[in-house]
């Protein structure tokens, strides 16, 4: 079917294309981009007249549940999810059961999202067995599979010979680390960040020192080898001057943080709401002033959502016992569109490009988060000015475990399209 997107204000943040345009869509390829195409041309006509038309969004860090805990998120409901916040393509982290952690497990992987997916799913392999942080994953296997990254996210590789040696593997795939940085011992059996709001409350903290320790060590071995490496959700402003450092001396880094992790302080825990639990946690002040300033220089590539959804009952519990973790893709770019953009942290192509482009291309993922004729047709709208307000039972996501219930946001998904076909349509 062909599809004409017509008045939209189209912009690609790869080119720094923004004009108002018409785009021309067919069998799942930009075929043109301009000025006043006929209605003839498209079977179907989308009115794009005071829509934002951008590249579909692309999240490298999502928690999509299967195979496993199918309870808290499937990949039919978790693409929904991820649809309804404009993004069409996601990559799914492995802490699955069984783990993602040979071909069998990937291959599930890609033949469910093939045919209950509604957007690109890209799974990521495990970095070793199990998660164990022992023994090193095939990852011939694994990429001959179809995996764009390794990752144990959720577990930091504690044995520095592990991460050494998988760092030299994957460099052999040009396949890049995922680095989920966290010195367990350090952590311990923290439920919040360490600091004041975690003495008031009486809960164990964790230090921004187990998640910067971890950091350094890796960007050390990411030098030493030359090899890729991707800092999953940075939290600490310790953290974003390592990094910083890093790209100055040439260490292939990139990093990305959650909308969470630049919205939210440790003084949200004091309501006790679990959905406020996260891995890493939620820091201070000071660290979201050093993470906007990352952003704002280019330390920090990419916004990634690090979607973790679980059942209402494991989080209707005591804060000690519930599990770390939010659901993030449906307000993400809300959050993106508020605390960055509205507030002059960043430009609006600034914005997307870490929500586009910059992901894929630390995946490698060809075609991917630009607007270009010739390039695959994944598109969404944007109404800027459109306000809602979020209302958990109404999340697409199984999960229910957002902080961000009741919010008034402003910038609203209303339509996602991938390979050229509409697969979300806001209500209103």
């Amino acid at each position: 079917m062909s599809l004409l997107i017509k008045g939209g204000k189209v912009i690609d943040p790869a080119t720094g294309l923004v004009e108002y345009l018409d785009i021309l869509l067919e069998k799942g390829k930009i075929i043109k981009i301009a000025e006043n195409i006929g209605n003839d041309q498209a079977e179907t006509i989308l009115n794009a007249k005071g829509k934002l038309v951008a590249p579909g969004l692309i999240d490298m860090h999502v928690h999509l549940r299967e195979p496993g805990f199918e309870d808290k998120e499937d990949i039919a409901s978790g693409t929904r999810a991820a649809a309804a916040g404009g993004f069409t393509s996601i990559a799914c982290m492995p802490n699955t059961k069984p783990v993602a952690d040979d071909q069998t497990v990937i291959e599930f992987i890609k033949s469910k999202a093939a045919r209950e997916g509604l957007v690109n799913v890209y799974p990521i392999g495990a970095i070793t067995k199990g998660l164990e942080g022992k023994e090193i994953t095939e990852v011939g296997y694994l990429y001959k599979a179809g995996i764009v990254a390794l990752s144990d996210d959720g577990k930091g590789v504690m044995n520095g010979e592990v991460m050494r040696r998988a760092l030299e593997y994957a460099k052999l795939f040009n396949l890049p680390i995922i680095a989920h940085c966290e010195d367990e011992n350090l952590a311990s059996e923290g439920m919040m960040n360490e600091g004041y709001m975690s003495t008031v409350l009486g809960l164990k903290g964790i230090p921004n020192a187990a998640e910067a320790v971890m950091i350094a060590r890796d960007l050390i071995l990411a030098e030493m080898i030359d090899a890729p490496v991707h800092i999953a959700h940075v939290s600490a402003k310790e953290s974003v001057e390592l990094i910083r450092q890093a790209k100055a001396r040439g260490v292939k880094v990139t990093a990305e943080v959650t909308p969470h992790h630049f919205t939210l302080t440790d003084e949200a825990v004091a309501s006790f709401d679990t959905a406020t639990k996260v891995n890493p946690p939620l820091r201070t002040k000071a660290d979201i002033e050093a993470i906007l300033g990352g952003m704002q220089d280019g330390t920090i590539d990419v916004i990634a959502t690090d979607h973790a959804p679980h059942t209402k009952e494991e989080k209707a519990v005591e804060y000690l016992y519930a599990p770390f973790g939010m659901v993030g893709l449906e307000t993400a770019f809300s959050l993106v569109y508020m605390k960055l953009i509205q507030s002059g942290v960043l430009t609006l192509a600034q914005a997307l490009e870490k929500l586009t482009i910059q992901p894929a291309k630390i995946l490698g993922l060809q075609d991917k988060g630009v607007l270009q004729e010739g390039k695959d047709a994944d598109i969404v709208l944007i109404d800027l000015d459109k306000k809602w307000t979020v209302e958990k039972e109404k999340l697409c996501s199984k999960g229910k475990n957002t902080p961000f219930h009741g919010w008034e946001m402003q910038g609203k998904i209303m339509t996602t399209i991938v390979g050229g076909k509409i697969v979300y349509c806001a209500e209103n």
